[in-house]
């Protein structure tokens, strides 16, 4: 099962875990609405409203980041480690 690792700032939508096996494997679309279907506070955190990434949300498929890659049709394997990385604005 793919793994989603929660950055701290996003563990209140996923109910603290800082973990969460994902039975959907193949693409990242597919993990996505898994998460949106178990989780959809924290999908909306990654998604917008037309599905696509948000702007300053990066997300990682196994160290490489997904806009490098086939978005949101990034392969997934059964063993991947997807990592979600909001931007972190300050002054």
């Amino acid at each position: 099962m793919p793994t989603l690792l929660v950055p701290g700032v996003l563990r209140t939508e996923s109910g603290g875990a800082a973990r969460l096996e994902i039975a959907a494997a193949g693409t990242l679309g597919a993990v996505l609405a898994e998460v949106g279907a178990r989780w959809p506070r924290l999908e909306r955190r990654i998604r917008d409203e037309s599905g696509g990434l948000r702007r300053y949300v990066n997300v990682y498929v196994d160290g490489e980041d997904c806009r490098g890659l086939a978005g949101l049709q990034s392969p997934v394997a059964a063993t991947s480690e997807i990592q979600v990385l909001p931007s972190v604005a300050g002054g």
